[in-house]
Order: C-alpha cells, then structure tokens, then sequence
C-alpha cells in the first residue's frame, strides 16, 4: 500500500448517501487489492512513484473563491451546457441549466428517490471493479453529477464537462450518465491544467436500446499534472456509439476506456489521437468486450510522440463464447519525431466464439526523411514542414470528428501542439 492510497482512505469520509453500499465495497476492496506494483500487467510501462509517495491535498481545503471565478474558452458556432469543475469542485449551479423538462443534470444530494435509483444502476455498474483508482474515485469524490436523458429525447444541444486544475491539490470528479431506450445526446469530457496536482475523473455511460451517443474525451493536461481517467460505456441492444479521445502527454496522463456490448447489435466506433512533446507520458488502455451475437467495434488510435515522450497503448477486444456474428477491428500507428521517443504497444484479440470477423495490428515509424526534405526544398520552414506532415498522419481521424465546431476548433489547438513537439 502506497502512502498516497493510505491517506486517501483514511480522508474519504463515511458513506451516507444512497451510494454508501457502493463506496463501503469500494473501501474494502481498495484494501485488499493494494497498490498496483511494477509486476501488475496494466501498469507495466506507467510507473507510479510520483503518486505513490505523494502527500494528499484534498480538494475540500481548496479556497472557495477560486473554485468560483474560472471561465472555459467556448468552442466556436458550439451550443453546450456547461458544467465546470474546478479543482475538483462543481462550480456550475445545475439548478441554473436552461433544460428541456424531461432531461437531469443534478448533484446526487438533489436527486429524488426515482433518481436515486437510476443513477444507482450505473454508478460503480459500468467501470471494472479492478481498477485502483476507479476505486478511489468511488470514495474520494464527495459529490458527483447524474446526467439522464429519458426515452425518446433527442437532446440537440452539447453537454460539455470541463475539469480545470488550477493548483496543487488531489481532485477527484464523478458523472454518472443515463441515456433511455430511442434517446440520443452529445457529451464532451475536457480536462485541463499544468500544475503538480494530482486528479482522477471518471464517468459512466448506460446508453439504452436503440439509443445514440456522440462522444468526446480530450485529455488535455500538460506539465507537472498528473491524472487518471476513465471513461466507460456499457451498450444496449441496437444502441450506437461514436467516440473521439485527444490526449495530451503530462507527467502522469492515463485514460481507460472500456466499452461493454451488453446488448445484440450494438455498434461502436473509437478513434484516438495522442500527442507528447518531449519527456511527456501518456497511457492509453482500451477494452472492448463482446458479450452477446451480433456487435461491431472499429477501433483506430494513432499517436505521434516527440524527443524523450513515452507513450503506451493496451487495446484488448474480447469476443466472449456466446457473441457470435461479431465484427471487430482494432488498428493502432504511432510515428516517432526521435529515436529517443518510446512506444509500447500492445493491440490484442481474446476470442472464445467460433463465428467471428475481427482483425488488429501496430506498427511504429518515424518521419519520412525524403517527405521532409521535398517540403524543405520547396521552400517550407522545418517547424511548418513537420506540421504538414504530422497533420497528414491523423487527418483521416480528424476529419472524421462528427462535428464540425468542434473539429474547427481542434484544428488550430492541434497546430500549437505540434509546435512544442518540434525535436529542435
């Protein structure tokens, strides 16, 4: 057990809400499972020191007016309701949200029993219950947000979660999300910050029959911050899921993306890009698990990483024995700006039934020399040149960003991490 996790246990106060069997089963197993060493498989490449011996600062002891005063930038041609947390406190009023009658977003300590009992059905009921600081999450985070969009609601309007840290301090934010049987929403998960803090964010998706999810993930922390995400998607029958995720590399940067087909014909779509000046880390582990006949999953993260970044990526899809008729693709590519950059990639297909069409592959290049000599000989800067070229290795995700504000607004953030990226 690592000083960190010792003291974030004794921290976490008792459980009272309707949640407490779930955080109490949390506490217990978060002791007897233990800190996840070196020799543990999903944490073989990501070292855990600067965590381990980490003094918590809990985001409680945080100054109330600075939890109160931030802005996020807004996203061009973008209608979103936002919510805010900052340094691991909701700084949104959700009382204030201009909703349609029928949708939530509420604190779990406003919810009525009704509500109780749905956003009990997903907490702690999507993310795997291995996972160390999914635990932790679970009984660090005092409060949390539910998001439901009952049945037959087509919510046009984006909801936008945002993260900020801003100082050091070990923040920890929950949202649960509900999505009815027809219903269909778009939710955006930002994080951001570049001081020494630690943070965990999670949140958990049941998406309904027949039901639509458009999602992002854009892991944004830089610097000395270190974080540890998820986000989590258990599918129904015909339901349908498109993810993006941009990550960033920081001192610490992990993201867990699990996808759960819980129902027939169910289809899921994931594209990733990450991108890690120099001595950054960013870890990236996907799971996707077939449970019944007739799933698809397409499956595509490309990463670039500049001078001393390491980068890891884990994709495992598991076709379960009764999930027959399955269809399943995972690719991941990843070019390297220097031999002193490092990838460990680790595609994988787990299949127990007989009737299946699944593929996957990896592979790891570095810049075409004679590409960038061509540009330069043409008269283009070196830093433009490697833009142009990075830019033409993930274009194709990147056009496929469903939407357009969005993806107008990723295009120059992008051009600005390429800048820092240049090996000089």
């Amino acid at each position: 057990m690592s000083q960190w996790l010792n003291q974030v246990i004794e921290h976490a106060t008792a459980p009272s809400d309707f949640l407490a069997t779930v955080r109490q089963q949390s506490r217990e197993t978060l002791k007897q499972q233990g800190w996840p060493g070196r020799r543990a498989e999903s944490w073989r490449f990501t070292p855990l020191t600067s965590v381990a011996k980490r003094e918590v600062k809990p985001a409680d002891t945080v100054p109330v007016e600075t939890n109160t005063t931030h802005s996020v930038a807004q996203i061009a041609g973008l209608e979103a309701f936002d919510l805010i947390f900052v340094d691991g406190q909701l700084a949104t009023d959700c009382s204030k949200l201009d909703l349609p009658e029928s949708v939530v977003i509420a604190t779990f300590d406003r919810l009525d029993e009704a509500q109780q009992q749905r956003a009990a059905s997903v907490f702690g009921q999507v993310k795997p219950t291995h996972h160390v600081f999914g635990l932790v999450n679970d009984i660090a985070s005092a409060q949390g947000v539910f998001i439901d969009v009952p049945a037959g609601v087509k919510l046009d309007k984006m909801i936008r979660i945002t993260n900020v840290i801003t100082q050091d301090v070990d923040a920890h934010t929950r949202v649960a999300v509900n999505l009815g049987e027809n219903a269909s929403a778009r939710i955006l998960e930002q994080a951001e910050g570049d001081t020494p803090s630690m943070s965990t964010a999670f949140v958990e998706y049941a998406i309904g029959d027949n039901a639509h999810l458009e999602h992002y993930r854009f892991a944004f922390m830089a610097g000395q911050a270190k974080q540890i995400g998820g986000s989590h998607f258990a599918l129904g029958n015909h339901s349908t899921l498109n993810s993006t995720v941009v990550g960033y590399g920081s001192e610490l940067s992990r993201l867990d993306v699990d996808i759960i087909h819980r129902g027939e014909h169910a289809d899921a779509k994931m594209n990733a890009v990450y991108l890690l000046a120099q001595g950054e880390l960013f870890d990236l582990h996907s799971n996707i698990e077939h449970t019944l006949p007739n799933g698809t999953t397409e499956e595509n993260a490309r990463g670039i990483i500049g001078d001393n970044a390491r980068a890891v990526f884990n994709g495992r899809i598991h076709i379960h024995r009764d999930a027959q008729k399955t269809l399943a693709e995972l690719n991941n590519r990843n070019l390297l700006l220097s031999r002193r950059g490092l990838i460990n990639t680790k595609p994988e297909l787990e299949i127990y039934a007989d009737d299946v069409k699944c593929a996957h592959g990896a592979t790891v290049a570095e810049i075409d020399e004679e590409a960038l000599y061509y540009l330069l000989s043409r008269g283009i800067s070196r830093s433009k040149a490697l833009v142009i070229l990075n830019f033409g290795f993930i274009q194709e995700l990147v056009n496929q960003v469903p939407d357009e504000a969005i993806r107008e607004w990723l295009l120059p953030k992008l051009s600005e991490r390429f800048a820092r990226m240049e090996v000089k």
